[in-house]
């Protein structure tokens, strides 16, 4: 049965892809889990995870010290490999930071493009899932699998990267030459020993960034150390969603207007130019019942009033959701201080007493953010 099975790896391997471009995704590809057979010694880059770990770069994000992320053998026991897939969610719509070109119009946060339609996770998984059930239809022989979108711990980029999908990008995002970075990544771990998409003597996708900085220079709370090292402490995309606690004073000047995420390193990627739109309904900003309720540059005056319960029906089935309720209100009001709105705007009055209502909240998290935000607005004023 072995020898059987190894004759015709390459074939099995193929049907998968196949099989997972039938079901929408737009990459897919194999690597073994297997030190020193097919793949070398697999991942090299989850060798500097514990240094990374060390310099306080994961900030309050615990879940990043799992030692099974630095080794994704042993994830499921008898792993033998593990299956990328990738799928395009990039829009066409506006890059982030757009200035708004009426001056009188209340101010509008950014919620990052990943976020803009149904949550990724639920789509990924259904996809993979069913990719899944075909392999048990099309394998005899019985085995174990287990789907994983940023659900388990799987350094999903270095594993992709290894599976041919992409190179690794200054700004630690994959990047394919053809689809750019604006991609979703699955991971699906078996104890099925798939044959590697590249070959033993083969190489992963070479580095394409050449001299070329654009996303470290741009990053507006300077979160690259240096090239390919991210300080995840600093990212915006972690003080707006991971990030529980107080915001650093010295961050929230840097943050812009955003509230949920960041997409500023992969905007400015020119491997972004031609990055082709994806037409799938799911990954489309959603549209409230109101211009103001759009996930594309939301109103920051209404999504500092959200009440937990608006919030939960607002961004049902949402990735939104996972910066919870005070998360938004808090991200809205330093969105706010930013926002240097104009005291002959027809918004200012009402959003100062939006601020100063939540620099009394019992929620201190909330009242300091207020507060801080409270006298940002009125700096401009008294200048």
């Amino acid at each position: 049965m072995v020898g059987k099975f190894k004759s015709t790896r390459y074939r099995e391997t193929d049907w998968i892809a196949e099989r997972a471009l039938e079901l929408g995704f737009d990459l897919c590809g194999v690597v073994s889990l297997i030190p020193g057979q097919d793949s070398g010694d697999n991942f090299p880059e989850l060798n500097h995870l514990d240094q990374w770990l060390a310099r306080g770069y994961a900030g309050e994000m615990k879940y990043l010290r799992d030692p099974r992320r630095a080794d994704p053998r042993l994830v499921l026991e008898g792993a033998r490999s593990a299956i990328v897939v990738a799928l395009n969610y990039n829009s066409p719509h506006s890059a982030s930071g757009s200035p708004s070109s009426d001056a009188s119009a209340s101010p509008r946060g950014w919620i990052s493009r990943y976020a803009w339609g149904d949550d990724y996770h639920e789509v990924l998984s259904d996809k993979l899932n069913a990719l899944v059930v075909s392999m048990r239809s099309h394998f005899a022989a019985p085995f174990e699998a287990r789907a994983y979108v940023d659900t388990g711990p799987i350094v999903e980029r270095v594993v992709a990267k290894y599976a041919g999908l992409g190179w690794l990008g200054k700004n630690t995002c994959l990047i394919n030459q053809q689809l750019g970075s604006w991609l979703f990544l699955g991971v699906i771990l078996t104890t099925l020993p798939l044959e590697p998409s590249l070959a033993a003597a083969q190489l992963p996708p070479s580095d394409l960034c050449g001299t070329c900085t654009r996303c470290l220079d741009a990053c507006p709370t300077r979160a690259f150390p240096e090239p390919y090292v991210l300080d995840a402490s600093r990212c915006i995309s972690y003080l707006t969603i991971e990030r529980r606690e107080s915001i650093p004073e010295e961050l929230r000047g840097d943050m812009g207007n955003a509230v949920v995420g960041c997409d500023i390193c992969q905007d400015v990627c020119p491997w972004n130019r031609k990055s082709p739109v994806t037409t799938l309904p799911v990954f489309q900003p959603r549209e409230g019942s109101a211009p103001h309720l759009s996930l594309l540059a939301p109103e920051l005056e209404h999504l500092a009033s959200l009440s937990q319960a608006e919030f939960s029906v607002l961004f049902r089935n949402s990735a939104v959701k996972r910066a919870k309720w005070r998360g938004m209100v808090r991200n809205a009001c330093v969105a706010l201080g930013n926002s240097r709105i104009a005291p002959g705007n027809p918004s200012y009055s009402r959003i100062v007493q939006l601020l100063q209502r939540l620099a009394l909240s019992e929620d201190s998290l909330i009242a300091e953010h207020a507060l801080w935000a409270l006298d940002a607005v009125r700096a401009p004023a008294q200048e």
